[in-house]
């Protein structure tokens, strides 16, 4: 990978973030009704994930490029930590607050607070990325003294995993314990995010136990049938949503939870090429890429759809704008996946 490709794949997530701020922003302010108060801040903060993911990106950029410096290696995990940090708490202050349609909004940035600390999990994770393709030469499988200790390994694992639990035990509360249709929304909702979560457990634990160079043969199947289990989870939930609650007001959250079982599938293009190449060729490698380029086009064409429905069913409003911001994300994975292919190609 040379200069000119690494500063692209790295403006990548960054141009991203910027249309998610600018276009959230902008659905905000341009009116006072409640559809605009909830797309407006989700679109809006789907630009902290992109730029947890920008920090993923430079991490292991730099380790490529050899410009990764001792300051980079905890700057780029505390900065997608903040923008998580600072996302949960927005979240938690609208949740809070009296405005239209707050208690979903704020139930469902707090959650893209969630999916943004995992993220930065896997920022962390991919600090000793460098080591990688070497323990994937090595044909004695053992394991790198530079790699992260077992301790390090089961920290990285037991925050992915918390942040995850903790989005699935949100999920059931607002289920459980909800009696408006915003709760069940707001819970469905929560519910793809916590898919997202759980597909990150496997993005993180391949990378930090790939880096110690104690990823197993058998683990090559399980990681990946995990993400593709739960973005199926998500897909299933959708489609269910649009049978159960037909015709209905809120069952538009149907096409959000398809947004989020695309973004499930463009995160196991990852698990699944970090998968294939441990200590084996695997030709095929630069064609996982196409995965997340596949999934932003179905965000965007399903968004280009929901636009036009808009015009006659104003339920329709969020998930256009939303599944934009999902597209985002997707195409933002592009740039994380084809990094990954870069930085453990065997050529």
């Amino acid at each position: 990978m040379n200069h000119g490709i690494s500063t692209l794949f790295r403006g990548i997530p960054l141009a991203m973030a910027a249309f998610c701020f600018a276009y959230g922003a902008y659905v905000f302010a341009a009116g006072s009704d409640p559809s605009r108060l909830t797309a407006g801040p989700v679109v809006f903060f789907l630009g902290a994930i992109c730029i947890a993911l920008y920090c993923t990106a430079a991490t292991i950029i730099r380790q490529i490029i050899g410009t990764y410096t001792p300051a980079a290696k905890y700057l780029f995990p505390a900065l997608g930590y903040l923008a998580a940090l600072v996302t949960i708490v927005c979240g938690i202050l609208v949740v809070t607050s009296d405005w239209p349609g707050a208690l979903v909004t704020g139930h469902v940035v707090c959650g893209l607070g969630l999916i943004a600390t995992c993220v930065a999990t896997a920022a962390t994770a991919s600090t000793r990325f460098s080591l990688i393709p070497a323990n994937s030469a090595d044909p004695h499988f053992s394991v790198n003294p530079q790699g992260f200790t077992p301790g390090q390994v089961g920290m990285l694992t037991f925050i992915v995993s918390a942040t995850a639990l903790a989005a699935w035990v949100w999920c059931i509360l607002l289920f459980a314990l909800g009696r408006l249709p915003a709760h069940l929304v707001a819970g469905c909702v929560m519910f793809g995010i916590a898919c997202v979560c759980t597909s990150l457990i496997a993005l993180v634990v391949s990378i930090a136990r790939q880096a110690r160079g104690t990823y197993t043969m058998a683990e090559r199947g399980r990681w990946p049938a995990l993400v593709l289990t739960m973005g199926g989870l998500a897909f299933i939930l959708g489609i269910l949503t649009f049978i159960l609650f037909r015709h209905e007001r809120i069952d538009f959250v149907g096409f959000v939870l398809i947004g989020l079982a695309l973004i499930c599938w463009s995160i196991s293009s990852k698990v699944i090429l970090l998968a294939r190449i441990w200590h084996t060729d695997y030709p095929l490698a630069n064609r996982i890429p196409i995965i997340p380029v596949l999934t932003a086009l179905c965000c965007l064409f399903l968004a280009a759809f929901l636009f036009e429905a808009a015009l006659f069913g104003p339920k329709y409003f969020v998930p256009a704008r939303v599944l934009a911001g999902f597209g985002a994300i997707c195409f933002t994975l592009y740039s994380i996946v084809s990094i990954l292919e870069s930085g453990t190609s065997k050529k």
